[in-house]
C-alpha cells in the first residue's frame, strides 16, 4: 500500500465534502456544520502525519527479523494509520455520494465520521510516541529496555490519553473484516458483564443479567466505549478471571466439543507429587533428581488433560486410568471392542495454555487441541497449571516442568514412544514453552526437539516499544489489563478499584430488567427515529456528551480536545498546535517495577545467553497487529544472533489469541494451520540437538530470586 496516494485520496476527499457542503443550500444543516468541522480537522491531521509516516517507511525495515520476514511495531503503526485514513476516505467518499437522499442518516454519518476523526487524533499521539522511541532506542532496538523514563512516560501517557473511542463506531478497523462482528460481540459481553459483576448473582444468573443489559450497548455505540475503556482501565483482577472464564462453562465447551473433531481419548489426569528421575543427556547412566513442585503451597499434585484422536496401546491401560479424576470414570477400550487400538506413535505434543497465566485452563483451548491431534495424529498432553494471583511465579513454571518430565518417564502410558517431543503454547503458554526448555537445560536433562510459541510474551515488563502502543487500541489486550496480569503472575500487589456503582444498578433482578428492557425500547425508539426524521440531532448530542467530546466551531481546523480534563500527560511533549484527547476516567497502572520481573525464567528476552544456549528449534508464529509482536521479533533476533535455530513467521489482520478463534474466519484457520506445519517441521525433522552442557552455576543465581517456598 503507497502511503502516498491514501494521503492524497483522503485530501481530495475532504476537499471535495468541504466545497459540496459549504457551497450550497442543503439539509441538515447543524450536521453539514459538524461535517466541515471534523472534516478540517481530518485535513489537518493527515496533512502533518504525511512527512511522519514518509519518515518511518523509510527505516521500518531496519527493524525487521529479515528480509523475508516483514514485521514490527513501527511497520504495524502505520499499517494502521493507512487503515484508519482508508476508512475515513470510504466513509467520506459515501457521504459525498449519499448526502441528498431520502435514507441518508445525516446524525450517524456525522457521529461516525467523529469517531474516526477522535481516533485519528489518538493515533498521531502515537505516531509521535513512536518517533520518539525510534529516536532514542539503539539501532534496531524495539524495546527500550535500559530507559527507565521513556518507560514510564508509555504508562503515563496510556493512564491518561482517551481510548473509548476505539472501542464504540471504530471498534477493530484494523483488523480482518470477517472479525469485526466477533469483536463487538466481545466487547459488548464484556461490558454488560461489567456492569452486572459484583451482584449477588451466580454465574449463570450473571450471565442472564448481562444479556438484559446488553441492548444499550448495541444502540449506542459510545456508551459502550466509555464503559470499555473504564472497565479495562479500572476493574480487579477476579473480574478478568471471571470474564476470561466464562468460556470454561459447560454450556459453551459443550457447544465446542459439539462443533470441533471428535476424539477417542479425552481425559483428565492428577498426577501426584513424587520425586522423578531422569537421565542426564550428557551421560544416561547417571540421572538427575526432579523435584514435585513447591513454590507457596508446598508439594502438590499436577493437573493434565490427554487428548489424541485415535485410540493407542497405553492409553487403555489400568495404570493411566489410575491417575484419572474424571467422574465417572471413563469407558475403557475393553468395554468398546469395536474400536481399533493404534501402536503408540513415535511423536508427543505437549501444550501449555494462554490466559495471562491468570485464567482458563486446558478446556478452554480444547477446541484447536482436538484439530491438532487429529491433523497431526499425536497425542496431546495439555498441562492444567496452577494461576496467578493466588499461585504466583514459579509456581506454573515448576509444574510445566514437572509435567514435561513425568511425560518423558512415562509416555508409554500417553500413547508415544516420545522419539520426537515438541512444546507448543500460545501467549503465557508460549512463555512457559520457553522457560521450560530452559529448564531442562539448566537440569541437564533431555530437551523438547522444539518449540512452537504463538505470539508468546517473552517480556513481563511494562517497557516501551512501539507495538505495545497498540495496547491504547486493541480490545482484547488493553495496557491495564496486561499489566494487572503481569503483577499478578510476578506476584506483586497490584492497584485495584471495585467496579463503580452505577446510579441505574438496581439490586433486584424484576427491576434490573424492567429498567433495561426500558433502555432497549428508547434505544430502539431512537433508532428508527434516525430513519424516518433525519433532522432529529438528539441521538448525535447524546453521543457528543457521554464522551465529553468539545469541538471547536471556529472552522479553524484545531484538534478536538476533551473539555476541562486533569491528566498526567504532557501536552507540552507534542509538536505546537497539536494535543491528544484526555480521558475523564484516567486508568489506574501500577508499573511492573519489582525486581523478579527481571528474572530470565519469568522474561526471557532478558536471558543472558548462556541460559539460552542448546534451546531446541523455536518456531514463532506471531500477528503483526498483536501488541506483543516486538516480544517476537526480538527474542527472535536474541536467538539468530546467538547461532540458535529459530523461525519467525507473521500473519496479517489478526488479533492476539488467533488460535482460540480458529474456527471463526478464513483468516483464523489460516494461521492456526501455520501453527501446525512449524508443528510437523518439528517433527519431521532430522535430529540436530546440540549437545547439552552441564547444569550452569548461574541458574542457581536466578532461582534463588524467585520465591520457590511456601
Amino acid at each position: 500500500m503507497d502511503y502516498k496516494i491514501v494521503f492524497a485520496s483522503l485530501e481530495t476527499v475532504c476537499e471535495d465534502n468541504i466545497a459540496f457542503l459549504c457551497g450550497s443550500d442543503l439539509p441538515y444543516g447543524a450536521v453539514a456544520k459538524r461535517l466541515v468541522t471534523c472534516l478540517r480537522q481530518i485535513q489537518e491531521h493527515g496533512q502533518a502525519l504525511k512527512p511522519v509516516v514518509g519518515s518511518f517507511t523509510a527505516v521500518f525495515h531496519h527493524y525487521d527479523f529479515d528480509a523475508q520476514t516483514p514485521g514490527n511495531g513501527y511497520r504495524t503503526l502505520v499499517k494502521v494509520l493507512l487503515s484508519c485514513l482508508l476508512h475515513i476516505t470510504h466513509k467520506g467518499r459515501y457521504i459525498a455520494s449519499n448526502y441528498n437522499s431520502a435514507f441518508f442518516r445525516a446524525d450517524h454519518n456525522a457521529s461516525e465520521m467523529e469517531a474516526y476523526s477522535s481516533a485519528l487524533c489518538q493515533l498521531r499521539a502515537l505516531l509521535h510516541l513512536a518517533q520518539r522511541l525510534l529516536n532514542d532506542n539503539e539501532y534496531g532496538q524495539l524495546y527500550a529496555l535500559q530507559d527507565g523514563d521513556l518507560s514510564s512516560r508509555f504508562v503515563q501517557e496510556y493512564s491518561s490519553m482517551h481510548k473509548a473511542c476505539f472501542y464504540g463506531r471504530c471498534l477493530g478497523f484494523q483488523f480482518s473484516p470477517s472479525l469485526r462482528p466477533l469483536l463487538q460481540t466481545v466487547v459488548i459481553s464484556m461490558v454488560s458483564y461489567g456492569e452486572t459483576f459484583g451482584k449477588q448473582q451466580s454465574g449463570l444468573g450473571l450471565a442472564a443479567l448481562s444479556l438484559l443489559t446488553s441492548g444499550k450497548y448495541v444502540m449506542d455505540p459510545e456508551l459502550r466505549g466509555a464503559e470499555f475503556e473504564r472497565i479495562t482501565q479500572n476493574l480487579n483482577m477476579q473480574f478478568w478471571k471471571s470474564f476470561w472464564n466464562l468460556t470454561e462453562s459447560g454450556l459453551l465447551t459443550g457447544f465446542s466439543r459439539i462443533a470441533s473433531s471428535p476424539v477417542q481419548i479425552n481425559l483428565t489426569l492428577t498426577v501426584p507429587p513424587v520425586t522423578l528421575r531422569l537421565p542426564l543427556a550428557s551421560d544416561p547412566r547417571l540421572t538427575a533428581t526432579i523435584s514435585p513442585p513447591i513454590a507457596h503451597s508446598g508439594p502438590g499434585p499436577v493437573h493434565m488433560r490427554l487428548i489424541s484422536h485415535e485410540l493407542r496401546v497405553g492409553q487403555e491401560s489400568e495404570e493411566l486410568l489410575s491417575y484419572s479424576r474424571d467422574d465417572p470414570p471413563p469407558i475403557t477400550a475393553s468395554q468398546l471392542p469395536w474400536v481399533q487400538k493404534q501402536p503408540r506413535s513415535p511423536w508427543l505434543l505437549i501444550h501449555f495454555h494462554g490466559g495471562g497465566f491468570v485464567a482458563q485452563t486446558s478446556r478452554s483451548h480444547e477446541n484447536y487441541l482436538r484439530i491438532w491431534s487429529k491433523e497431526l495424529n499425536v497425542p496431546i498432553l495439555s498441562v492444567d497449571y496452577s494461576l496467578s494471583p493466588e499461585a504466583p511465579f514459579p509456581r506454573a513454571l515448576e509444574e510445566c516442568f514437572y509435567a514435561y518430565c513425568w511425560a518423558l518417564n512415562n509416555c508409554h502410558l500417553l500413547g508415544s514412544t516420545a522419539e520426537r517431543v515438541c512444546l507448543a503454547g500460545d501467549s503465557a503458554g508460549g512463555n512457559l514453552c520457553i522457560t521450560v526448555s530452559m529448564k531442562a537445560i539448566s537440569s541437564g536433562i533431555r530437551v523438547p526437539d522444539g518449540i512452537m510459541a504463538a505470539y508468546p510474551a517473552t517480556l513481563l515488563t511494562t517497557d516501551a516499544s512501539p507495538s505495545r502502543l497498540l495496547t491504547l487500541i486493541d480490545p482484547l489486550l488493553p495496557l491495564g489489563v496486561l499489566t494487572k496480569c503481569i503483577n499478578a503472575y510476578a506476584g506483586t500487589d497490584s492497584q485495584t478499584v471495585q467496579p463503580a456503582v452505577e446510579s441505574s444498578s438496581l439490586s433486584a433482578l424484576g427491576r434490573d430488567t424492567a429498567v433495561l428492557l426500558g433502555d432497549l425500547t428508547q434505544g430502539a425508539s431512537n433508532w428508527i427515529q434516525s430513519f424516518l426524521d433525519p433532522t432529529r440531532t438528539t441521538g448525535g448530542a447524546r453521543s457528543l456528551s457521554s464522551t465529553q467530546r468539545s469541538y471547536q466551531s471556529d472552522e479553524t481546523g484545531r484538534t478536538p480536545s476533551l473539555t476541562s480534563t486533569p491528566h498526567c500527560g504532557s501536552d507540552s511533549d507534542y509538536p505546537e498546535g497539536f494535543k491528544p484527547l484526555r480521558s475523564e476516567c484516567p486508568a489506574f497502572v501500577n508499573p511492573t517495577s519489582c525486581p523478579i520481573i527481571r528474572n530470565p525464567f519469568l522474561s526471557p528476552l532478558l536471558s543472558p545467553n548462556e541460559l539460552l544456549r542448546g534451546l531446541p528449534p523455536v518456531h514463532i508464529v506471531a500477528s503483526a497487529l498483536d501488541a506483543l509482536l516486538d516480544d517476537s521479533v526480538m527474542f527472535a533476533k536474541k536467538l539468530r544472533d546467538m547461532g540458535q535455530p529459530v523461525s519467525l513467521t507473521v500473519v496479517e489482520d489478526l488479533p492476539h489469541g488467533f488460535l482460540s478463534l480458529s474456527q471463526l474466519s478464513k483468516e483464523t484457520e489460516g494461521a492456526a494451520e501455520m501453527c501446525v506445519e512449524q508443528m510437523r517441521a518439528i517433527f519431521q525433522q532430522e535430529d540436530q540437538r546440540p549437545a547439552l552442557r552441564k547444569r550452569p552455576k548461574l541458574e542457581e543465581t536466578y532461582q534463588s530470586s524467585s520465591p520457590s517456598s511456601g
